[in-house]
């Protein structure tokens, strides 16, 4: 019988080639970035128990989750608005099994869904950002209409996604992350960067902090 050896992979693994893309010079107008080693945690209130949903979440990240489409900055994780009476928990991956201790502290009330190995996260910035998402995202990205903290469960390039603004980059512009099924990841990768390198694209590689 054949051995194998089981080694994880970012999905894009192969689409992520760093350094500079799109017209020549120093230019960068779009900076692209996909956020590995992240714990993406599902809370889904059961029916009658939103509001011990809620202040079990409180007892846990020291906040309440967003009841409307917005991001919520607790202790150890972003809650992140993602329907009607959800949200995802964000935060970095960590050696310890925090999906455990969500699942004694929700016990009951919320079903939960680790989906940390099945989402990719996708972060982009820059002073031409909303130009470019502008070409396949159809929502209003405008600080009056999604400024920092809103968040967003929406179809992109025809795929799921959720997405979220969090506070302005060091260059004071706009940021965005993006979180789709790992399986989407290459497809919507490629045609964020195919929007981006008209203004110059920076693409890297990002760990969750």
């Amino acid at each position: 019988m054949a051995d194998f050896s089981w080694n994880t992979q970012s999905p894009l693994e192969r689409a992520l080639v760093p350094g500079h893309h799109g017209v020549t010079g120093t230019q960068v107008g779009v900076m692209l970035e996909e956020v590995r080693d992240i714990s993406i945690v599902q809370v889904m209130a059961r029916r009658g128990k939103v509001v011990e949903t809620v202040k079990a979440a409180k007892k846990v990240f020291g906040v309440e989750p967003p009841s409307t489409p917005g991001t919520a900055a607790g202790r150890y994780a972003t809650l992140i608005w993602s329907g009607p009476d959800q949200f995802i928990a964000f935060s970095a991956r960590s050696e310890e099994n925090h999906f455990s201790k969500l699942s004694d502290a929700f016990a009951g009330v919320a079903s939960l869904s680790d989906q940390s190995d099945g989402r990719c996260l996708i972060r982009i910035g820059g002073p031409r950002v909303r130009q470019a998402l502008a070409k396949f995202c159809s929502l209003d990205l405008d600080d009056r209409a999604f400024p920092s903290g809103a968040a967003a469960t929406t179809s992109i390039d025809h795929t799921a996604t959720n997405i979220w603004r969090e506070v302005d980059g060091a260059d004071g512009h706009a940021v965005f992350h993006i979180l789709v099924f790992t399986s989407f990841a290459d497809s919507l990768w490629h045609t964020i960067q195919d929007a981006a390198v008209e203004y110059g694209v920076q693409a890297s590689l990002a760990h969750a902090a």
